[in-house]
């Protein structure tokens, strides 16, 4: 007596799920996938089927089920778990027929080496199966495509309802969907930016992009960057934007997400907090700090180039003097007036700074020989010489300057400044002349 085919899967369970699970190994989402997770639900699904050959069926429910009408119960079956569960992995719907395909094929096969010869209710077994079959890829790719679609709801839910502007580019970084987020960015609407490129809108940043799209197909990698920007509708000033690929399941860079956030705010804020580490609050010079870094950046470049370089250090004669008599407010608006003739002595290279109190310095760059620094300085006696006129108060001051130039006088940032510093003073004790080298 043939044996049923009920019986025969129950029996060779072992061996089909085997043979399955070769095949499944093929496949690009089940590659990474150990045997508990290839075989999770096709145990139970090959156990299903087997009771439900047995089971007894009339002539309209066969009808009915080789049409794929097959009655519902209402009970989420195995092959509803299945193909959520694949979705949930990343499988492709391909990839989920191609299991259900190879279970088949998988009982066919070895179902028919033992039986060469299919007849009567063997037959009728076999059909059965195959309705079985038909009717759980038809269970496992509908919960699959139900939960598909929910997930793309989700996700244009999400799109519309964040604030940051996100948009796709296909391989050549034309639009392919824009958010409403961007399109109010852009002051534009969607079908002026779909099938566009940040060239064709424009943009000035659009070139920096576009390299940088290259990079994130050619390397299916993120990329994150920065611009400048105040678009047509008024908003933002600073931006960062990250570059994401996306890719097929056979690992092609199919588009590219971009995801833009406007951080004026905060990139105002931090520059605004190095702006005042680094400069002086009164005056809007270089302080201190800044002033020795260009001073090292200076001679860098000096001594990478053979070039020549001075440093003036100033300080205000009789400044006391202006503050005892005409109080601290008018002493404070003479260093910022100070400060702007100095500026105004100089070219727009050069640099001029605050190291506190009364005392200034400046870096010439590029100054051929000493008599162009002492011609500088000269200018900025008699600039200062001229009368400042603050609060109805006609205020008279002078200066003393000391000169260091490299590489004579000094070869390191501190030496130049210690060397200027030193002659100034010597200077200051003169009280005969100016300037000193």
């Amino acid at each position: 007596m043939n044996t049923r085919l009920a019986d025969f899967i129950r029996a060779e369970l072992e061996p089909i799920l085997e043979e399955w699970q070769d095949f499944a190994k093929t496949i690009l989402h089940a590659s990474h996938m150990d045997a508990t997770g290839l075989r999770d639900h096709a145990r139970d699904m090959l156990l299903v089927i087997a009771d439900d050959l047995e089971s007894h069926q009339t002539q309209s429910e066969q009808t009915a089920k080789s049409k794929g009408d097959g009655p519902d119960d209402g009970d989420e079956s195995w092959a509803d778990v299945h193909g959520g569960d694949r979705q949930s992995s990343g499988f492709s719907v391909n990839e989920t027929f191609s299991e259900f395909r190879a279970l088949r094929a998988s009982v066919v096969s070895l179902w028919t080496k033992a039986h060469p010869t299919v007849t009567g209710q063997a037959l009728e077994d076999l059909t059965r199966f195959h309705e079985a079959i038909d009717e759980a890829v038809s269970d496992s790719l509908e919960h699959y495509a139900t939960l598909k679609e929910s997930e793309t709801r989700l996700f244009g839910a999400i799109l519309v309802a964040s604030p940051d502007p996100i948009y796709v580019l296909d391989r050549k970084g034309r639009f392919i969907f824009a958010n409403e987020a961007t399109t109010d960015l852009f002051a534009l609407k969607p079908e002026a930016i779909v099938g566009k490129t940040h060239f064709d809108l424009g943009f000035p940043f659009a070139s920096d992009i576009q390299h940088n799209l290259n990079t994130v197909v050619d390397d299916q990698s993120t990329y994150r960057g920065k611009f400048a920007h105040t678009f047509s509708s008024g908003q933002g000033e600073r931006f960062e934007y990250v570059l994401a690929p996306v890719l097929t399941a056979d690992r092609q860079t199919e588009s590219i997400v971009c995801i833009f956030r406007d951080v004026t705010e905060r990139a105002l804020a931090e520059e605004k907090t190095w702006y005042d580490a680094h400069h002086d609050l009164l005056t809007g010079l270089p302080n201190r700090r800044l002033f020795l870094d260009r001073l090292a950046q200076e001679v860098k470049h000096a001594k990478r180039n053979s070039l020549p370089l001075a440093v003036l250090f100033m300080d205000l004669d009789d400044f006391k003097e202006v503050n005892d008599t005409f109080g601290h407010e008018v002493g404070n608006r003479l260093l910022a007036e100070v400060a702007g003739r100095l500026t105004d002595c100089v070219r727009e290279d050069d640099t001029v700074a605050r190291l506190g109190g009364d005392e200034f310095t400046v870096i010439l760059t590029g100054v051929a020989q000493r008599e162009d620094a002492e011609l500088v300085a000269r200018d900025i006696i008699g600039g200062l010489a001229q009368p400042f006129e603050i609060e109805r108060h006609s205020v008279r001051i002078a200066v003393s300057i000391g000169i260091s130039y490299y590489p004579e006088d000094a070869s390191s940032p501190v030496e130049l400044l210690e060397a200027a510093d030193q002659v100034m003073y010597t200077v200051k004790e003169s009280r005969s002349h100016h300037m000193c080298f």
